[in-house]
């Protein structure tokens, strides 16, 4: 990490462990929050806020959902003034006319966040009051989302797009030497392959042939916002019990060509939406390639989760304990990957979207690859690389975003059209 990530990490962890003070404020917290938003508020914003949040974080679901409606229909822009100062704007577009439809466009909400995030550890709070916001979203009359839910998560996810833009996260590797603190973390929110003990950590993070990186964000310095986590082979792995498995051989970094990445997990779901993923793997990349010039491949070993689902709907179900012989299923998966579309013409899976969109492409598909529980379940097994050739990320990405075009290696063309001539 730089000598600047270390100061702003070292500033804010100092903020972050400001005491808190009794609450003998009589005003309610839609009170506190129109104060806040007031002339005055600007002053007394420090204070105000830190009170608001620890009400905020003092409440039940109910009053946490009466907050959001509130926020969402009080705080909401004006339609008519929106309409009257475009219009304004239109007739004469001046500085003064467009700051006026400016103001008229964003909602109070808004800014109400932003004078929130003055309190000292504001950041990663608004972050989890999202996370509720999201979580209490679908309790509307008959399981439909609450009127105005959606448009006041978007305020949030506008926010967070730049507080949370690549310029201000640091990323750090993990290893067994980090504290515990963050590495009881990343067992807890590895959501692809589970890490049921400290031992199974262990064998992840301590061999020399693996390694872990992490993105945060300053204000939030305890908090991993996304991990991802790579295996130095030889040649591209094809299974991830190999991978894990407790027996294998470590071997010297310097004779690994590949960098596996098998594992990455979004660890804050307030920041839903925000993307990381695809900034990590590259960074990851080209520190990877600085280290160690033998690399020569990136590849993930990705789950297809939406596999089963897909042939399900197809009317040809998998069976977890019986799954097709395996030049089947990786015809299958080859053909779901590769043709299976949603009606705005991306791919029906969602890891297939995630990598798709960062340039990678489709290289390879195994069988038998991931035989846990859940492996079975959502793809009988079947695990994909992802390749990562950093000299066409971009054109890759460009063709997918604009096109809709799906790279793939002749061999999963191949075994696509196999599938098709199976009446998959």
């Amino acid at each position: 990490m730089t000598m600047l990530a270390e100061l702003l990490s070292t500033v804010f962890e100092r903020r972050y462990r400001s005491g808190t003070r009794p609450d003998r404020d009589n005003r309610d917290i839609e009170t506190l929050c129109a104060d806040l938003l007031s002339d005055q508020g600007e002053v007394a914003g420090l204070s105000l806020a830190r009170r608001i949040l620890d009400r905020f974080a003092a409440m039940d679901d109910a009053a946490k959902t009466a907050f959001f409606t509130h926020m969402a229909e009080q705080l909401d822009i004006d339609p008519e003034a929106v309409r009257t100062t475009l219009a304004a704007y239109e007739a004469a577009p001046d500085r003064a006319s467009y700051s006026a439809y400016m103001k008229a466009a964003e909602p109070p909400r808004q800014e109400l966040i932003r004078r929130l995030n003055q309190a000292p550890g504001a950041t990663g709070r608004l972050v989890a009051m999202r996370s509720d916001l999201r979580r209490l979203a679908k309790g509307g009359e008959g399981g439909q989302e609450r009127p105005g839910f959606a448009a006041l998560d978007q305020d949030f996810r506008h926010l967070f797009t730049s507080w949370f833009n690549r310029g201000f996260l640091v990323l750090r590797p993990i290893n067994w030497d980090s504290p515990a603190a963050i590495l009881e973390k990343i067992i807890a929110y590895e959501a692809v392959h589970a890490i049921d003990t400290w031992e199974g950590l262990r064998l992840r993070l301590a061999p020399p042939d693996r390694r872990c990186f992490a993105f945060f964000h300053p204000a939030m310095p305890d908090e991993p916002l996304i991990f991802v986590e790579v295996a130095l082979t030889r040649g591209a792995a094809s299974s991830i019990q190999a991978v894990l498995a407790e027996n294998r051989e470590a071997i010297a970094p310097e004779e690994a060509d590949t960098a596996v990445f098998y594992s990455i997990s979004n660890c804050q779901p307030g920041l839903a939406g925000v993307s990381f993923g695809n900034s990590l793997i590259k960074q990851v990349a080209q520190d990877l390639g600085r280290e160690l010039p033998n690399l020569k491949t990136y590849v993930t070993l990705s789950p297809i989760p939406g596999l089963a689902r897909w042939l399900e709907q197809l009317g040809k179900p998998l069976d977890p304990a019986a799954p097709p012989e395996p030049a089947t299923l990786r015809a299958l998966a080859a053909h779901y990957l590769t043709e299976a579309r949603r009606s705005d013409k991306l791919p029906v899976d969602p890891v297939a979207r995630f990598h798709l969109g960062n340039g990678a492409l489709v290289h390879a598909v195994h069988a038998e690859a991931d035989l846990s529980p859940k492996g079975l379940a959502q793809s009988g097994g079947a695990m994909v690389n992802y390749l990562y050739d950093l000299s066409r990320i971009t054109q890759n990405s460009e063709a997918f975003v604009g096109r809709h075009q799906i790279a793939a290696s002749p061999q999963v063309r191949t075994m696509a059209r196999s599938a098709e001539t199976t009446d998959a």
